[in-house]
């Protein structure tokens, strides 16, 4: 049992991580300049809860430590990973003695050169900060939770939101617990985990819509119980081909036998309704979602690239729905309008600043990271007007717009997602007919924008039809990859 910081002194409580999900099957590679990485107050600032004001400023010491959080992509360049890890465990052994830490992770990292990242990088945390201080991780629900994981923690928790709306909430709730838990001195709880041979992408397991709404809201009643600290439920990562990627619950509690019964509940349930769960939208091929969107009198009609979202993992360098829209007559010819979003290709984008405002640029858009991975890959050719010029996007660096026709295309020499209004600039979206985002389920500025929409299902590093991805790796059999004879599994959580 760890007892109480001594002498009425305030614990002191680390904070760091490394945060981003990786696609196996995206070709980008994130590098060190793909993250953002804050150290010292600059770290405390990130959070509300360690300010002076905050809920938790005076119940802790907080120690800074390094926080590296990135656009989600393709797998993490070894050397990048090696040299965060490095420093966060070398930050963390200077520190001095700590009570805790507050692990600020996403879950679903991938690393060239290794099978479970974060099972990995909560190995080294662990050594470094002791076998006494207490870790509690705050993580997305769509990570994967590794045995090797879990058994280095001692308090866990995740979004129980998609979108993400509580992201925020969730890591104050990491920091609470840890802060109640060390103030009452009943050291590490009970961890009862389970994992469970379903893997669905996130569009398909929104809280949205049911089942998920109704699992997801079971949670607050079962963290409510007396002898229980927390529960949480991760669908998982569907984009990594690694043995780890499927769906968990983790109860948190101090009466060991209720934690393994809620467990064992919450992972029946997810396992009973795993054919319930349904696209959060209406889906289709690309084509026939912009046929149905032109058609529509509903403006704007909002369209998922879902396959090349960079928020999932994608490239966020397809064309391919740039081409099927200039496909499409009506669009093509001006009759309807469209705005699409996104697209990386810092090449072209260099080319429309060489042109200028009101010149016509022939263009070969697209596939730079892509280019020759498969045929959806290949580049666009593209003649317009450039008709937008922005310098210095936070995110995306340099923007460019140009028109065909009725479609206008805005590409970006650094990967951005395109999620608020804001986020286009002078180029309004509720000005145009249809509106192309490389996105999955939509955040909840586009989802209130949508007079209607679909998800395309399109090609990309984060396919929704995970049978085209060629997985070779999971852990068989499991669900939707398997369906027909799957023995029911045994689902029998284990305390670690």
């Amino acid at each position: 049992m760890n007892p109480a910081p001594s002498g009425g002194r305030r614990p002191r409580i680390g904070i760091g991580g490394m945060h981003i999900e990786s696609s196996t099957f995206s070709p980008h590679r994130a590098a060190y300049d793909d993250f953002r990485v804050t150290r010292g107050a600059e770290l405390l600032d990130r959070y509300a809860w360690t300010r002076p004001d905050g809920e938790l400023a005076g119940r802790a010491e907080w120690v800074p430590l390094l926080h590296a959080v990135s656009l989600p992509g393709g797998p993490v360049e070894r050397e990048t990973y090696d040299r965060i890890k490095g420093e966060l465990i070398e930050r963390l052994r200077r520190a001095g003695p700590l009570d805790g830490l507050v692990y600020d992770i996403h879950g679903a990292m991938s690393v060239v050169g290794l099978e479970d990242a974060e099972g990995d990088l909560t190995e080294a945390v662990r050594e470094a900060i002791g076998p006494d201080a207490l870790i509690s991780a705050a993580m997305d629900l769509h990570g994967n939770v590794s045995r090797r994981f879990a058994g280095r923690l001692d308090l866990i928790t995740a979004h129980r939101l998609a979108p993400h709306e509580d992201a925020w909430e969730t890591r104050e709730r990491a920091a609470r617990k840890l802060v109640e838990r060390l103030a009452s001195g009943r050291g590490r709880p009970h961890l009862a985990w389970v994992q469970i041979p379903v893997l669905l992408p996130g569009e398909r397991t929104s809280t949205r819509l049911e089942p998920a709404k109704s699992l997801y809201g079971r949670l607050a009643a079962v963290e409510a119980m007396d002898g229980v600290v927390d529960a949480a439920i991760w669908v998982g990562y569907a984009w990594a081909d690694e043995p780890r990627c499927r769906a968990a619950v983790v109860v948190t509690g101090d009466d060991p036998v209720l934690a393994v019964e809620q467990t064992r509940s919450l992972a029946r349930e997810y396992w009973e309704m795993r054919r319930d769960f349904a696209f959060v939208g209406p889906t289709g091929g690309a084509d026939e979602c912009i046929a149905e969107a032109v058609a529509s009198s509903a403006r704007p009609f909002l369209i998922s690239d879902s396959g090349d979202n960079p928020t999932a993992g994608g490239a966020g360098d397809l064309a391919y729905m740039l081409g099927r829209l200039l496909a499409n007559e009506d669009l093509a010819a001006g009759r309807a309008t469209a705005l699409h979003p996104g697209i990386t290709d810092p090449a072209a984008v260099a080319e429309c600043f060489a042109a200028g405002p009101g010149a016509t640029v022939r263009l070969s858009v697209g596939g730079g990271i892509s280019r020759g991975t498969a045929d959806h890959a290949a580049p666009c050719e593209l003649t317009g007007e450039v008709v937008a010029l922005r310098r210095d996007d936070p995110v995306g660096g340099d923007l460019a717009a140009v028109r065909h026709g009725g479609v206008t295309a805005i590409l970006v020499s650094r990967r951005k997602p395109f999620h608020t209004l804001a986020d286009f600039g002078e180029l309004d979206p509720r000005g145009y007919d249809l509106v192309v985002v490389k996105i999955g389920y939509l955040e909840p500025e586009l989802y209130a924008l949508a007079a209607d929409w679909r998800l395309a299902l399109t090609p990309g590093g984060v396919d929704q039809d995970l049978a085209r991805l060629g997985h070779r790796r999971l852990v068989r059999p499991l669900y939707p990859f398997d369906d027909e004879g799957f023995e029911v599994p045994h689902l029998e959580p284990l305390l670690l």
